[in-house]
């Protein structure tokens, strides 16, 4: 059974650059057609699909968000890294990572921000933008 769980610090100044650290376990992320994603729902929104890194290395990013993020991977200790810079209290939320396994096509056009689509989550981590 994969699991995640997220790791970073609860608090951001303004300005700084927010890492955060998924590890997962019960499975390889480099799996064949494995999808690894990072979501946040801030106070009184709905989820808000950031990005994600697929089972090859291929990452792919939210347009509003995508000058700002980037996704890596650490194969050889099964995790991923969310960056995202020059964050705003507007970036204060809760942050998830995600997985899913989609044998199809065109993945980036699915509605990656309903949950729906991922069948496996971290429990999330609280992360707070103020100075």
């Amino acid at each position: 059974q994969v699991q995640l769980q997220e790791s970073g610090p609860g608090l951001v100044k303004p300005s700084q650059t927010l890492s955060l650290t998924c590890s997962v376990s019960g499975g390889s992320m480099t799996t064949n057609y494995w999808y690894w994603s990072w979501i946040r729902q801030s106070p009184g929104k709905g989820l808000e699909w950031l990005g994600y890194i697929d089972f090859s290395g291929s990452t792919y990013y939210s347009p509003s968000l995508k000058s700002r993020t980037i996704i890596s991977r650490d194969s050889s200790l099964n995790q991923f890294t969310l960056q995202l810079s020059s964050v705003t209290p507007e970036d204060t939320a809760v942050y998830y990572c995600a997985g899913r396994y989609y044998s199809g096509t065109n993945f980036y056009f699915r509605n990656l921000s309903q949950r729906a689509e991922w069948s496996h989550w971290g429990q999330g981590t609280q992360v707070r933008v103020s100075s």
